[in-house]
C-alpha cells in the first residue's frame, strides 16, 4: 500500500492512528488493517466499548444543534476533529443556520486529505493543519482569520481530544487560551474519557496508552477543572448519554433516568459558557 501525502505529511498504514481507529469503531471505511486490529481489541476483548464512540458522537451532534438554535452562534472551531463521518459539525450547524462557518483542526494526514476533499467547494468550512497544543497557531492561521470573527461569540469544540493531551502538556492551559481569546457569550463543548473504579476502565485506558503512548483519563472533578473560569451549564459534567438526551432514547428507569451500560459511563460531556 502506497502512503498518501499532503503538504509533506505522509499517511503511514503500518502505524495505528487515533482518528482512524475511531473511524473504524463508528463503522467508517477510512482505516487500515493496523487500525482495525486495535479496534478489534475493543470489539472482542471489551465487548460493549464501541458504545463510547457512538455516545460521544451523539452528544456532540446534540450540542452543536443546541448551540446554534438557542444562542445564534454561527461560528465553530473544532479542535482535533478527526475523520469526516455522518453529522459532522458543519453539517449539523448548517442545518439550523446555512451561513454557519466551521474551522476543523487536526494534524492527522488522512484527516487532512479526506477533510479537504469533502470541503473543497464549501467556502464556509476549512481544515487547518495545526496541533491543538498550539492554540496560538490555530487562532492566527489564515483560514481561521478568514472564517472566524473573534469580535463575536464562538463555539469551541473539544470533542474527545483533551484526554489525548498529557498533564505535562497543560490541557487546562489550552482551554484557558481559548477562554481568554474569545468574547463573552462564547460556548465550549468538552467530551472526555472518564475515570471509573472498575476493570473496564483500567483495561480500556491501558490499551489506548499502550497503543498510542499517551493519554490521561480524568475524573469528573478534573474534567470540570479544565473549564475553570467558565460557567458550566446544566446538567454539568455527566456521562455523554445523559447530556441533554432526546426523550425518545431508551432505556429509562422508573425515576425517569437513563439506564447506562458500564461503557457509556466512560465518556463524559459538558457545555460551558464564557460569562
Amino acid at each position: 500500500m502506497i502512503a498518501m501525502t499532503y503538504e509533506g505529511s505522509s499517511i503511514d498504514p503500518s502505524k495505528p492512528s487515533i482518528a482512524r481507529v475511531y473511524d473504524y469503531l463508528l463503522g467508517g471505511k477510512d482505516n487500515y488493517a493496523v487500525d482495525r486490529e486495535i479496534g478489534d481489541v475493543f470489539k472482542r476483548d471489551l465487548p460493549g466499548s464501541v458504545a463510547i464512540a457512538f455516545a460521544n458522537r451523539a452528544a456532540l451532534t446534540r450540542a452543536v444543534g443546541e448551540i446554534v438554535r438557542t444562542t445564534g452562534i454561527q461560528q465553530f472551531i473544532d479542535l482535533g476533529s478527526g475523520l469526516p463521518t455522518a453529522d459532522n459539525v458543519h453539517q449539523v450547524a448548517q442545518r439550523h443556520a446555512p451561513e454557519a462557518r466551521v474551522v476543523y483542526v487536526d494534524i492527522d494526514p488522512q484527516v487532512l486529505v479526506h477533510g479537504r476533499a469533502l470541503l473543497e467547494k464549501d467556502d464556509q468550512t476549512r481544515v487547518v493543519a495545526v496541533d491543538v497544543r498550539n492554540p496560538e497557531g490555530v487562532r492566527t492561521h489564515p483560514d481561521t482569520v478568514r472564517l472566524i470573527d473573534f469580535t463575536r461569540p464562538v463555539a469551541v469544540i473539544f470533542s474527545a481530544i483533551l484526554h489525548h493531551v498529557n498533564d505535562d502538556e497543560d490541557p487546562a492551559g489550552i482551554v484557558r487560551y481559548w477562554r481568554e481569546n474569545v468574547p463573552s457569550g462564547s460556548y465550549f463543548f468538552v467530551s472526555h474519557f472518564r475515570s471509573g473504579d472498575n476493570p473496564e476502565t483500567r483495561e480500556a485506558e491501558r490499551v489506548l496508552q499502550q497503543t498510542f503512548g499517551r493519554g490521561r483519563w480524568r475524573t469528573d472533578a478534573e474534567i470540570a477543572s479544565l473549564l475553570d473560569g467558565l460557567e458550566i451549564l446544566d446538567p454539568g459534567v455527566v456521562p455523554a448519554p445523559l447530556w441533554r438526551p432526546e426523550q425518545t432514547e431508551t432505556p429509562w428507569n422508573n425515576s425517569g433516568e437513563r439506564q447506562l451500560t458500564v461503557w457509556e459511563h466512560l465518556i463524559a460531556a459538558a457545555l460551558a459558557r464564557k460569562p
